[in-house]
Protein backbone atom coordinates (compact mmCIF):
# COMPACT_ATOMS: atom_id res chain seq x y z
CA UNK A 1 0.00 0.00 0.00
CA UNK A 2 1.09 3.05 -0.94
CA UNK A 3 0.14 6.77 0.20
CA UNK A 4 -0.59 9.82 -2.22
CA UNK A 5 1.88 12.52 -2.28
CA UNK A 6 0.26 15.77 -3.43
CA UNK A 7 -1.37 15.53 -7.12
CA UNK A 8 0.58 11.85 -7.76
CA UNK A 9 1.87 8.22 -6.00
CA UNK A 10 5.13 7.58 -7.17
CA UNK A 11 8.11 5.41 -5.77
CA UNK A 12 9.55 2.28 -5.54
CA UNK A 13 11.64 -0.10 -3.46
CA UNK A 14 13.01 -3.37 -3.32
CA UNK A 15 15.07 -6.21 -1.36
CA UNK A 16 18.50 -7.26 -0.47
CA UNK A 17 18.84 -7.96 2.98
CA UNK A 18 22.11 -7.69 4.10
CA UNK A 19 23.50 -7.08 7.96
CA UNK A 20 21.25 -4.89 9.72
CA UNK A 21 22.47 -2.53 12.02
CA UNK A 22 20.94 0.55 14.12
CA UNK A 23 22.20 3.65 13.29
CA UNK A 24 23.88 6.05 15.96
CA UNK A 25 22.01 8.73 18.07
CA UNK A 26 21.91 12.39 17.19
CA UNK A 27 25.72 12.59 18.03
CA UNK A 28 27.53 10.12 16.93
CA UNK A 29 28.36 7.50 14.33
CA UNK A 30 31.38 7.16 12.31
CA UNK A 31 30.63 9.03 9.26
CA UNK A 32 31.20 6.74 5.41
CA UNK A 33 30.12 7.53 2.06
CA UNK A 34 26.50 5.75 1.18
CA UNK A 35 23.16 6.71 0.39
CA UNK A 36 19.54 5.20 0.40
CA UNK A 37 19.13 3.20 -2.22
CA UNK A 38 15.42 2.60 -1.21
CA UNK A 39 13.14 3.01 2.38
CA UNK A 40 10.53 0.82 3.72
CA UNK A 41 8.19 -0.28 5.93
CA UNK A 42 6.44 -4.15 6.74
CA UNK A 43 3.36 -5.21 6.95
CA UNK A 44 1.71 -7.25 9.08
CA UNK A 45 -1.45 -9.25 8.63
CA UNK A 46 -4.53 -8.26 10.82
CA UNK A 47 -7.58 -10.17 10.55
CA UNK A 48 -8.36 -9.94 6.87
CA UNK A 49 -6.50 -7.20 6.09
CA UNK A 50 -2.83 -5.91 6.90
CA UNK A 51 -1.61 -3.30 8.61
CA UNK A 52 2.06 -1.43 8.78
CA UNK A 53 4.41 -2.69 11.20
CA UNK A 54 8.12 -3.17 12.56
CA UNK A 55 10.53 -0.24 12.16
CA UNK A 56 11.31 1.94 9.19
CA UNK A 57 14.06 0.34 7.01
CA UNK A 58 17.09 1.86 4.76
CA UNK A 59 18.45 -0.49 2.36
CA UNK A 60 21.81 1.00 0.94
CA UNK A 61 23.72 0.64 -1.69
CA UNK A 62 26.65 -0.77 0.05
CA UNK A 63 23.99 -3.73 0.57
CA UNK A 64 23.69 -2.65 4.44
CA UNK A 65 20.14 -2.23 5.74
CA UNK A 66 19.41 -0.03 8.91
CA UNK A 67 16.92 -0.05 10.99
CA UNK A 68 15.54 3.52 12.12
CA UNK A 69 14.33 2.42 15.90
CA UNK A 70 13.52 6.12 15.85
CA UNK A 71 11.56 6.85 13.31
CA UNK A 72 7.61 6.87 14.18
CA UNK A 73 5.67 4.13 12.19
CA UNK A 74 2.35 4.91 13.39
CA UNK A 75 0.51 8.95 13.25
CA UNK A 76 -0.20 10.08 16.24
CA UNK A 77 -4.41 11.66 15.53
CA UNK A 78 -5.07 15.35 16.60
CA UNK A 79 -6.65 14.00 20.09
CA UNK A 80 -3.89 12.03 20.80
CA UNK A 81 -5.02 8.55 19.48
CA UNK A 82 -2.49 6.42 17.20
CA UNK A 83 -3.58 5.12 14.14
CA UNK A 84 -2.30 1.40 13.82
CA UNK A 85 -3.73 0.75 10.08
CA UNK A 86 -1.87 3.77 8.44
CA UNK A 87 2.33 4.91 8.48
CA UNK A 88 3.57 8.09 9.70
CA UNK A 89 5.66 10.40 6.64
CA UNK A 90 8.53 9.32 5.54
CA UNK A 91 10.98 11.31 3.40
CA UNK A 92 14.32 9.93 1.48
CA UNK A 93 16.01 13.08 -0.24
CA UNK A 94 17.54 12.86 -4.30
CA UNK A 95 20.72 11.98 -3.60
CA UNK A 96 19.52 9.64 -0.76
CA UNK A 97 21.92 11.15 2.11
CA UNK A 98 19.20 12.45 4.27
CA UNK A 99 15.59 11.00 5.53
CA UNK A 100 13.01 12.94 7.13
CA UNK A 101 10.74 11.52 9.52
CA UNK A 102 8.71 12.02 12.66
CA UNK A 103 10.43 11.06 15.98
CA UNK A 104 8.31 11.32 18.93
CA UNK A 105 6.19 14.59 17.91
CA UNK A 106 9.22 16.19 16.54
CA UNK A 107 9.64 16.47 12.41
CA UNK A 108 13.46 15.62 11.97
CA UNK A 109 16.06 15.06 9.34
CA UNK A 110 18.90 12.67 9.61
CA UNK A 111 22.01 12.23 8.23
CA UNK A 112 22.67 8.85 7.12
CA UNK A 113 26.00 8.71 7.39
CA UNK A 114 27.25 10.33 10.43
CA UNK A 115 23.67 8.82 11.97
CA UNK A 116 23.43 12.69 13.13
CA UNK A 117 19.15 13.78 13.87
CA UNK A 118 17.99 17.23 14.23
CA UNK A 119 14.78 19.29 14.20
CA UNK A 120 13.37 21.13 11.46
CA UNK A 121 14.38 24.63 12.08
CA UNK A 122 12.47 28.20 12.49
CA UNK A 123 9.39 25.86 14.29
CA UNK A 124 8.59 23.88 11.42
CA UNK A 125 9.55 20.80 14.26
CA UNK A 126 6.35 21.21 15.61
CA UNK A 127 2.66 20.97 13.91
CA UNK A 128 0.39 23.29 14.73
CA UNK A 129 -2.22 23.23 17.33
CA UNK A 130 -5.08 20.89 16.38
CA UNK A 131 -3.24 19.25 13.54
CA UNK A 132 -2.57 15.37 13.82
CA UNK A 133 0.12 13.77 12.17
CA UNK A 134 -1.43 12.34 9.74
CA UNK A 135 -2.36 15.53 8.35
CA UNK A 136 0.73 16.67 6.99
CA UNK A 137 3.73 15.60 4.20
CA UNK A 138 6.89 16.52 3.75
CA UNK A 139 9.12 16.92 0.67
CA UNK A 140 12.92 17.41 0.63
CA UNK A 141 15.45 18.65 -1.93
CA UNK A 142 17.81 16.91 -4.41
CA UNK A 143 20.31 17.35 -1.55
CA UNK A 144 18.29 17.59 1.50
CA UNK A 145 18.79 20.95 2.21
CA UNK A 146 15.71 22.16 1.93
CA UNK A 147 12.35 20.60 3.50
CA UNK A 148 9.20 21.21 2.68
CA UNK A 149 6.43 20.79 5.12
CA UNK A 150 2.81 20.20 3.74
CA UNK A 151 -0.14 20.72 6.06
CA UNK A 152 -3.44 19.02 5.20
CA UNK A 153 -6.22 21.04 7.81
CA UNK A 154 -10.07 21.16 6.41
CA UNK A 155 -10.14 25.05 5.70
CA UNK A 156 -7.15 24.92 3.93
CA UNK A 157 -5.71 27.93 5.65
CA UNK A 158 -2.16 26.85 6.56
CA UNK A 159 0.29 27.52 4.16
CA UNK A 160 2.68 25.42 3.13
CA UNK A 161 6.69 26.27 5.12
CA UNK A 162 9.69 25.87 2.89
CA UNK A 163 12.37 25.63 5.57
CA UNK A 164 16.13 26.29 4.46
CA UNK A 165 18.34 23.43 6.67
CA UNK A 166 21.50 25.38 6.25
CA UNK A 167 20.76 28.83 7.25
CA UNK A 168 17.32 27.85 9.26
CA UNK A 169 15.48 30.75 7.43
CA UNK A 170 11.59 29.43 6.56
CA UNK A 171 9.28 31.27 3.63
CA UNK A 172 5.90 30.17 3.33
CA UNK A 173 3.85 28.91 0.33
CA UNK A 174 0.06 29.35 -0.50
CA UNK A 175 -1.74 27.33 1.23
CA UNK A 176 -3.83 25.72 -1.72
CA UNK A 177 -0.50 25.02 -3.83
CA UNK A 178 0.71 20.80 -3.55
CA UNK A 179 4.55 20.61 -4.27
CA UNK A 180 5.35 18.45 -7.19
CA UNK A 181 8.84 18.93 -8.01
CA UNK A 182 12.09 20.35 -6.89
CA UNK A 183 14.90 21.92 -9.60
CA UNK A 184 17.65 19.91 -9.69
CA UNK A 185 19.60 22.34 -8.05
CA UNK A 186 16.92 23.10 -5.22
CA UNK A 187 16.17 26.51 -6.39
CA UNK A 188 12.69 26.36 -8.10
CA UNK A 189 10.10 24.39 -6.82
CA UNK A 190 6.74 23.18 -8.64
CA UNK A 191 3.56 23.56 -7.19
CA UNK A 192 -0.22 22.56 -8.32
CA UNK A 193 -3.28 23.88 -6.89
CA UNK A 194 -7.05 23.44 -8.31
CA UNK A 195 -8.96 26.52 -8.83
CA UNK A 196 -12.51 27.27 -8.30
CA UNK A 197 -13.34 26.97 -11.94
CA UNK A 198 -12.22 23.51 -11.43
CA UNK A 199 -8.84 23.82 -13.57
CA UNK A 200 -5.48 23.54 -12.61
CA UNK A 201 -2.74 25.85 -12.30
CA UNK A 202 1.27 25.28 -11.90
CA UNK A 203 3.47 28.14 -9.80
CA UNK A 204 6.91 28.03 -9.52
CA UNK A 205 8.72 29.22 -6.86
CA UNK A 206 12.53 30.48 -5.99
CA UNK A 207 14.21 29.32 -2.87
CA UNK A 208 13.33 32.99 -1.14
CA UNK A 209 9.63 31.98 -1.71
CA UNK A 210 8.91 34.50 -4.61
CA UNK A 211 6.82 32.95 -7.40
CA UNK A 212 8.52 33.00 -10.34
CA UNK A 213 5.94 32.02 -12.71
CA UNK A 214 2.69 30.84 -13.09
CA UNK A 215 0.06 29.23 -16.23
CA UNK A 216 -3.13 27.27 -16.18
CA UNK A 217 -2.25 24.52 -17.77
CA UNK A 218 -3.98 22.01 -20.32
CA UNK A 219 -5.50 18.59 -18.61
CA UNK A 220 -2.75 16.47 -20.46
CA UNK A 221 -0.15 18.18 -18.36
CA UNK A 222 -2.39 18.40 -15.14
CA UNK A 223 -3.62 14.87 -15.79
CA UNK A 224 -0.66 12.95 -16.24
CA UNK A 225 2.46 11.86 -13.96
CA UNK A 226 5.53 11.67 -13.17
CA UNK A 227 6.27 14.89 -13.73
CA UNK A 228 9.64 17.04 -13.45
CA UNK A 229 10.76 20.48 -13.84
CA UNK A 230 14.22 21.48 -14.93
CA UNK A 231 16.99 23.80 -13.44
CA UNK A 232 15.43 27.12 -15.62
CA UNK A 233 12.41 27.06 -13.53
CA UNK A 234 10.43 26.84 -16.99
CA UNK A 235 10.80 23.66 -18.18
CA UNK A 236 8.60 20.80 -17.33
CA UNK A 237 8.28 16.92 -18.69
CA UNK A 238 6.81 14.35 -17.75
CA UNK A 239 5.19 10.60 -19.17
CA UNK A 240 1.93 10.73 -21.04
CA UNK A 241 0.15 7.18 -20.71
CA UNK A 242 -3.21 6.88 -22.34
CA UNK A 243 -5.84 4.68 -23.05
CA UNK A 244 -3.28 2.45 -24.91
CA UNK A 245 -1.07 2.05 -22.12
CA UNK A 246 2.45 2.89 -23.96
CA UNK A 247 3.46 5.58 -22.22
CA UNK A 248 4.87 8.39 -24.24
CA UNK A 249 6.86 11.83 -23.28
CA UNK A 250 6.34 15.17 -23.54
CA UNK A 251 7.29 18.83 -22.57
CA UNK A 252 5.77 21.39 -21.06
CA UNK A 253 7.18 25.56 -20.95
CA UNK A 254 5.85 27.21 -18.35
CA UNK A 255 6.71 30.48 -19.72
CA UNK A 256 5.00 29.92 -23.60
CA UNK A 257 2.27 27.93 -22.39
CA UNK A 258 3.16 25.28 -25.37
CA UNK A 259 3.20 21.69 -25.01
CA UNK A 260 5.80 19.49 -26.88
CA UNK A 261 4.52 16.29 -29.97
CA UNK A 262 4.61 13.08 -27.57
CA UNK A 263 7.71 10.83 -28.35
CA UNK A 264 7.56 7.21 -27.29
CA UNK A 265 8.82 6.36 -24.55
CA UNK A 266 11.80 3.34 -24.83
CA UNK A 267 10.56 0.92 -21.80
CA UNK A 268 9.53 -2.41 -21.66
CA UNK A 269 5.39 -3.35 -21.76
CA UNK A 270 5.46 -4.67 -18.18
CA UNK A 271 6.76 -1.34 -16.64
CA UNK A 272 5.09 1.21 -14.90
CA UNK A 273 6.42 4.68 -14.83
CA UNK A 274 7.01 6.01 -11.18
CA UNK A 275 9.27 8.64 -10.66
CA UNK A 276 10.96 11.27 -13.18
CA UNK A 277 13.49 13.82 -12.42
CA UNK A 278 15.91 15.68 -13.89
CA UNK A 279 19.43 15.56 -12.88
CA UNK A 280 22.26 18.83 -11.80
CA UNK A 281 24.16 17.52 -15.39
CA UNK A 282 20.76 18.18 -17.01
CA UNK A 283 20.64 14.41 -17.56
CA UNK A 284 16.53 13.02 -17.72
CA UNK A 285 16.31 10.00 -15.31
CA UNK A 286 13.35 7.50 -14.99
CA UNK A 287 12.14 5.04 -12.20
CA UNK A 288 10.06 2.11 -13.37
CA UNK A 289 8.31 -0.52 -11.42
CA UNK A 290 7.53 -4.26 -13.17
CA UNK A 291 4.39 -6.49 -11.50
CA UNK A 292 3.48 -9.91 -11.92
CA UNK A 293 0.25 -11.07 -13.14
CA UNK A 294 -1.39 -10.13 -9.80
CA UNK A 295 -0.17 -6.41 -10.21
CA UNK A 296 2.50 -6.70 -7.29
CA UNK A 297 5.48 -4.79 -7.77
CA UNK A 298 8.51 -7.35 -7.77
CA UNK A 299 11.42 -5.17 -9.29
CA UNK A 300 12.54 -1.59 -9.83
CA UNK A 301 14.56 -0.10 -12.91
CA UNK A 302 16.30 3.23 -13.13
CA UNK A 303 17.41 4.70 -16.30
CA UNK A 304 18.17 7.58 -18.31
CA UNK A 305 15.98 9.24 -20.97
CA UNK A 306 16.42 10.99 -23.70
CA UNK A 307 14.00 13.94 -23.90
CA UNK A 308 13.96 14.48 -27.30
CA UNK A 309 13.33 10.67 -28.94
CA UNK A 310 12.67 9.07 -26.11
CA UNK A 311 15.23 6.46 -25.93
CA UNK A 312 16.41 4.93 -22.67
CA UNK A 313 19.48 3.56 -21.09
CA UNK A 314 19.66 1.37 -18.01
CA UNK A 315 21.69 2.31 -14.89
CA UNK A 316 20.10 0.27 -12.27
CA UNK A 317 17.75 -2.46 -11.61
CA UNK A 318 16.76 -4.49 -8.67
CA UNK A 319 13.98 -7.14 -6.85
CA UNK A 320 11.74 -5.36 -4.73
CA UNK A 321 11.10 -6.56 -0.88
CA UNK A 322 8.44 -8.94 -0.63
CA UNK A 323 4.84 -7.48 0.44
CA UNK A 324 6.01 -4.06 1.94
CA UNK A 325 3.45 -1.76 3.47
CA UNK A 326 5.34 0.84 1.52
CA UNK A 327 8.29 1.72 -0.23
CA UNK A 328 9.85 5.72 -0.57
CA UNK A 329 12.56 6.30 -3.56
CA UNK A 330 15.36 8.55 -3.02
CA UNK A 331 13.45 11.74 -3.91
CA UNK A 332 10.07 10.85 -2.48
Amino acid sequence: MKPSRGFAALTVAAAAAAMITTPADATTGAVSDDSVRYAWLSSCAKKDYKVPCGNWMLTMRSGKTVKLADARVHPKQARGKVDKETNALFAVSGDGRSVNYIKGDKLVIRDVNSGKVRPLPGGTADLPKGLGQDSVDTTLSPDGSIAVVDYFDAAEKLPSLVANLKTGKVTKLPSKNSVLSFSPDGQHLLTGRFTDDNITEFAVFDAEGHETSSQVVPQIVSNNAPIALADDGTTVTLVITGGSGKPRLRTYDLSSDTVSDAVPLGTPKDESAQRLYWDAAGTLTLWTSRGDEEGTVISAVKRTVNAGTGTTHRLDSFKVRTDPWTWWLPGE
